[in-house]
């Protein structure tokens, strides 16, 4: 009902503006909101108990000190991770195809932290982003902090170290991260909240 009650409004607003400001400069707004994609990039800087894993491809590649530093930490209940997470955003209001070349504000990227499929951390961007109509990617890096003991103590130490490395690891990648994320993008009718949650992977660019 929620989702339905934010559709109606936008429709209303979207509405109201062709009233006020032109069936074109709306058309145009509307568009632009939905026509925003975006995809998982690279995880970079990845550090698990103050341990940079960026040169490990498996759990025998870290030193005897970094690895008596990661079960302590693990025994002491507490497995700190923090990494850079790279969302890639495109705007394909390039001017062709009979669209208008526009430029987007992406005022607000509430997201929800998916790892191996379960909910981790929340978050949202610090700051607005200006993704310009050239059909090109632009790079929103997010910075991420959490305790993967918190979310994977069942699992043990072994497979929450794989899970790092498989992110931050040498072979890393994000291909095991979603980000479930609500886009909020500036429009000359004032800032719109995509009226539902758009999952966000590496595959492949997704819109609304």
């Amino acid at each position: 009902m929620k989702t339905r009650a934010t559709i109606f409004l936008l429709i209303f607003a979207v509405s109201f503006s062709v009233l006020q400001f032109g069936c074109t400069g709306a058309y145009d707004a509307f568009m632009n909101l939905q026509r925003l994609q975006f995809k998982l990039g690279s995880v970079n800087n990845f550090s698990l108990a103050g341990i940079n894993i960026g040169g490990a491809r498996t759990i025998s590649d870290f030193s005897v000190f970094d690895a008596a530093k990661l079960v302590a930490a693990f025994s002491s209940s507490k497995f700190p991770a923090s990494f850079t997470l790279n969302v890639l955003a495109k705007n394909p209001n390039d001017g062709t195809g009979g669209t208008k070349n526009t430029s987007a504000v992406l005022k607000s990227l509430a997201w929800r932290l998916f790892l191996d499929d379960k909910e981790t951390i929340s978050g949202n961007i610090s700051n607005s982003i200006e993704i310009p109509g050239v059909g090109q990617e632009t790079k929103i890096p997010i910075v991420m902090s959490l305790d993967l003991y918190k979310f994977f103590k069942d699992q043990g130490y072994e497979s929450i170290v794989n899970l790092a490395l498989a992110l931050g690891g040498v072979s890393g990648s994000s291909a095991r991260i979603k980000l479930k994320a609500t886009p909020t993008v500036d429009t000359f009718l004032g800032p719109i909240t995509y009226p539902g949650e758009l999952t966000i992977v590496d595959r492949e660019f997704r819109s609304q």
